[in-house]
């Protein structure tokens, strides 16, 4: 009740802003969600959406595929994450979005540039989170198992993978927000191929300002949905962290 009271009084500051001119170019926050409200039956901006959509699960998916293997082998193999270490601690500090301009060079199609960006920005959080969860399995749990005569696999599999399944969890929420964000300004700064991005610089260029923050308004809701969904997921999947 609180959070939808502070949203209400938020949106009533903005409508006033608007309507008294306090704000040079602010349209009122009702004929922005008008503006949205008409983005929704929209072909060319669903077709944009669609286009961010697309790259954003394509990007995820070959983020967890890549990095998580690779955040089992750096957490198990200690040799493995020491010579490896630097070079992580390098890259990782790196913002995605200084390298647009070398992923646009790479990769002419600015939809696989979208892509590789997404990967490389989404697999830092699934990789760390990865290797935190194993640091924190618990020694006792594989020892036991050990001791009983099972092998590094059997272990992996009945002990590391299901303590470490929680911080994995944490780690695609965490990249399924950064997707958008990185999709979208790689549109905005590489223009062409579709995408909210793109579409909000046309209606820049149009000096359209209530479609462009409709357009933000649509991105911000997809973030929370997306939020909303690998949270019920996580809540389903993993019922037994969330009953303790």
């Amino acid at each position: 009740m609180i959070r939808t009271l502070g949203v209400l009084g938020f949106l009533l500051v903005l409508e006033a802003a608007g309507r008294l001119g306090l704000i040079e170019a602010l349209p009122p926050v009702s004929v922005v969600l008008v503006t949205a409200a008409g983005l929704a039956v929209d072909g060319s901006f669903l077709s944009d959406v669609g286009a961010t959509l697309s790259a954003c699960a394509a990007g995820l998916l070959i983020a967890v595929v890549t990095a998580v293997p690779a955040g089992l082998l750096l957490g198990t193999v200690p040799a493995v994450e020491r010579s490896v270490r630097p070079l992580v601690e390098f890259l990782r500090p790196i913002p995605s979005l200084s390298l647009i301009p070398l992923a646009m060079f790479l990769w002419t199609d600015s939809h696989d540039a979208k892509i590789a960006l997404i990967v490389y920005t989404c697999s830092w959080p699934l990789l760390i989170n990865t290797m935190y969860g194993l640091a924190d399995v618990d020694p006792i749990a594989k020892d036991t198992l050990r001791g009983f005569g099972f092998g590094p696999m059997a272990v992996l599999w009945r002990v590391s993978l299901p303590s470490t399944a929680p911080f994995i969890a944490t780690g695609v929420r965490i990249a399924v927000s950064v997707t958008l964000i990185v999709a979208v300004s790689v549109e905005l700064l590489a223009g062409g191929g579709g995408g909210i991005g793109a579409y909000l610089v046309q209606a820049g260029s149009a000096n359209r300002v209530d479609r462009m923050l409709a357009a933000t308004v649509w991105a911000g809701a997809l973030g929370l949905a997306a939020n909303a969904l690998f949270t019920a997921a996580e809540r389903r999947l993993l019922r037994w962290r969330w009953a303790t």
